[in-house]
């Protein structure tokens, strides 16, 4: 049993037809009718509002559609890593490339087309779809927003909640100029990354999406090794003279400190416990 044999059944058993199930759904028949003989894969259940208003249309327990869609997403997903990704279409790098700020574009430029689609291109372009991605499934409910993408984009209110379905279903492998068109061209003021360290700041349109700019930072950080690794904090810590009322946060603070080369006695634990409470040590806000 799979979604598209489900929802066919249900139709047939309701007496009522693809159009009605569209109609509460609120997306157009053409889409209920690819869905309907595959040439749709079903959307992601996390990312859709489309299973809850089919299910209670078609009478369905809640959660159903959704189930079968996980399972059947899954053994597409399963073909699909079997191949090897493709690379952006041109036309969808181009506009990635023309929201890139004019300091960094040629650089940027040269390293898309040194490496097609390698690692620099597909987090910049994850980026901003995770972005763009997190707006339309947060205003998905928002009819006004949905009328004025639809404005903007020269469709219909019902083809907009088809396009913005099928886009929060998209993945950095399978996103398609229509999508750009839709929603990163008009969403995406402009983007830019600082080629040493990473940092990436996306700045929206502030006409159609609210917010200050989205910055992002990849941050060289130590491993932290596990609670209590040191043995002289051990000692510490089973010691009820030198842990004497020490606060949960003050053993926080210690499992917090590390040393590459000397290894700390549990006297040095119960002092640096004493200086952490002197208020000699700190100064008042």
């Amino acid at each position: 049993m799979d979604v598209p044999l489900v929802i066919r059944q249900r139709l047939e058993q309701l007496g009522v037809e693809q159009r009605d199930l569209a109609t509460a759904a609120q997306v157009t028949e053409s889409y209920i009718s690819q869905l309907l003989t595959r040439k749709k894969a079903p959307p992601a259940p996390d990312r859709t509002d489309i299973y809850n208003k089919m299910e209670q249309f078609l009478k369905l327990p809640g959660g159903e559609l959704a189930r079968l869609a996980e399972v059947q997403r899954t053994e597409q997903l399963k073909r699909r890593l079997a191949d090897p990704p493709a690379p952006l279409i041109k036309e969808v790098r181009e506009l990635v490339l023309r929201k890139c700020r004019p300091a960094n574009e040629r650089p940027i430029r040269a390293i898309f087309e040194k490496q097609p689609f390698g690692e620099l291109e597909q987090l910049v372009t994850q980026k901003l779809l995770d972005i763009v991605k997190g707006i339309a499934k947060e205003e998905l409910e928002n009819e006004n927003w949905l009328r004025l993408m639809a404005r903007l984009s020269n469709q219909k209110y019902e083809e907009m909640r088809v396009i913005v379905l099928e886009f929060l279903d998209t993945d950095v492998f399978n996103v398609s100029i229509e999508n750009c068109v839709a929603f990163l061209d008009p969403l995406i003021e402009s983007w830019d990354i600082d080629l040493a360290t990473f940092s990436m700041e996306i700045v929206l349109n502030r006409r159609i999406a609210s917010g200050e700019p989205k910055r992002f930072e990849f941050v060289e950080k130590e491993a932290e090794g596990p609670l209590g690794q040191e043995p002289g904090l051990k000692a510490f810590l089973e010691d009820p003279v030198l842990a004497r009322g020490a606060t949960r946060e003050e053993v926080e603070f210690l499992k917090k400190l590390r040393f590459k080369q000397k290894r700390p006695t549990p006297l040095y634990y119960y002092r640096e416990l004493q200086n952490l409470r002197d208020p000699l040590h700190f100064r008042g806000l």
